[in-house]
């Protein structure tokens, strides 16, 4: 009877064992020491424990963060913080296991960054990767990364320098040279708005000495006379007493008498 126990419970060990492939990866099975070519898609999985293991694999998007002192083109260390977006093609899981190991990410990903860093990052200056350039030179270690490994069945989705750390003397120069540049561009504003000022001024005067030449070509003899005729009218009415000394056609000259 124990006997007959013990062999169910072998039994069962050795045809029942199974596992759970999770969304977000694969497996490969890798039975006496060989793999299976095929890929073994998310859900449970059984195999024998004894001859079979299954190996899995996450194929969604993973976030390798490293340190690196990447060279400059004038031989300077900038010590950076990098992130590499990546992931494994499905397809290429086995040939990955086989060929590099599930230690992938130290054989490969992170030796070719290294080298690929160092090829790009040498052909531009430090404070560039401090400025505009820093995308520029993310795209070109992308590219080049993807080129080394995606015939290996990584795809390379970006490289972010996360941080970088310029030496302390270079820092404090591109600090400088940005401060120039603010200080060049609100002087350079400050001159623009004087300008479009003293353009404001001139149209406004030549608008004032243009509206004075109209009104002098339409003064004649006889608007003057009527407009003096208006102003004897308007002084008529006044109730003050004044003196009024004209020749009864040029302008008036008007003294106030002010009673006691």
């Amino acid at each position: 009877m124990n006997r007959s126990i013990y062999f169910i419970l072998l039994a069962a060990v050795v045809f029942g064992s199974c596992t759970v492939v999770r969304q977000g990866e694969v497996g490969v099975k890798r039975k006496l020491g060989k793999l299976s070519e095929k890929t073994i898609e998310p859900g449970a999985v059984g195999f024998n424990p004894l001859v079979t293991r299954v190996i899995k694999l996450p194929i969604r998007t993973v976030n390798l963060e490293i340190s690196s002192n990447l060279p400059s083109k004038e031989g300077l260390n900038v010590g950076a913080i990098i992130s590499i977006l990546y992931r494994i093609k499905p397809e290429y899981a086995s040939s990955i296991i086989e060929n590099i190991g599930v230690n992938y990410e130290e054989v490969v990903i992170t030796s070719v960054f290294r080298s690929a860093s160092a090829d790009v990052c040498s052909r531009f200056f430090a404070k560039d990767m401090h400025t505009a350039q820093r995308s520029f030179i993310e795209n070109e270690i992308t590219k080049r990364m993807s080129g080394l490994l995606s015939d290996r069945g990584f795809e390379i989705e970006a490289v972010l320098l996360k941080t970088i750390q310029l030496p302390p003397g270079l820092a404090r120069a591109v600090e400088e040279k940005l401060e120039a540049e603010q200080d060049a561009q609100r002087m350079e504003f400050l001159l623009q708005r004087e300008k479009l000022e003293a353009k404001r001024k001139l149209v406004e005067a030549e608008g004032t000495r243009d509206a004075q030449k109209v009104i002098a070509q339409g003064l004649n003899e006889e608007i003057l006379q009527w407009q003096t005729i208006e102003a004897f009218k308007e002084l008529s009415t006044s109730p003050n007493s004044k003196v009024i000394i004209t020749n009864g056609s040029a302008p008036l000259l008007m003294n106030e008498i002010k009673g006691n």
